[in-house]
């Protein structure tokens, strides 16, 4: 049940935005940006495994769920999150991405313990300066989001999950944030 009385009992993260739409679309427009930016060395599936992950690791179920749903949908193995966010060391992800979400993960959990040679381990595994700026910033998006939606008290089920994950795969960040105009239009 959302924190916000002029929300119906069952709002999602959509009608917070639709109500809200004046902090809404230059959120969602840096999600684009972030998120979906061609220039990144890190493609849309691996963008949304950090952002999953950092969900996962701040026990945040509904951004955590939603986002886990696309990245399996930019081909992110399905159950590789849970395994990430149980036992990163263990769990079968991509050997160049480990050190990347070791670091976001040591960055979710406890910012000023992240040290140089956090960042030489995402370096040595074949990343460059442009992927630990754009790892640090879906990071910092994520833990942003993933307050603001436990701050608010937004749940969702795996329906919904499914529903919004397969329509950012879609449609993107960019199309979300022209429901959101269209919705407040």
């Amino acid at each position: 049940m959302t924190h916000l009385p002029s929300l119906p009992e069952n709002a999602v993260l959509l009608d917070v935005f639709q109500r809200y739409p004046e902090t809404a679309r230059p959120l969602i427009d840096y999600h684009e940006t972030v998120m979906r930016a061609p220039s990144s060395p890190f493609s849309l599936g691996e963008r949304e495994l950090i952002a999953a992950y950092v969900s996962g690791v701040n026990a945040c179920g509904y951004c955590h769920g939603v986002h886990t749903v696309t990245a399996e949908a930019y081909g992110v193995e399905p159950g590789l999150l849970t395994a990430a966010v149980a036992d990163l060391d263990t769990a079968p992800v991509d050997p160049r991405m480990k050190p990347v979400l070791h670091y976001v993960g040591k960055l979710t959990r406890s910012p000023s313990s992240v040290t140089q040679s956090d960042a030489d381990a995402v370096y040595a595994a074949g990343w460059d300066e442009r992927a630990l700026h754009d790892a640090v910033l879906v990071c910092a998006l994520f833990n942003f989001m993933n307050r603001m939606v436990e701050g608010l008290g937004i749940t969702a089920d795996a329906a919904y999950f499914a529903k919004s994950g397969q329509r950012l795969h879609d449609i993107g960040y960019a199309g979300l944030s022209e429901m959101i105009q269209q919705a407040s239009a």
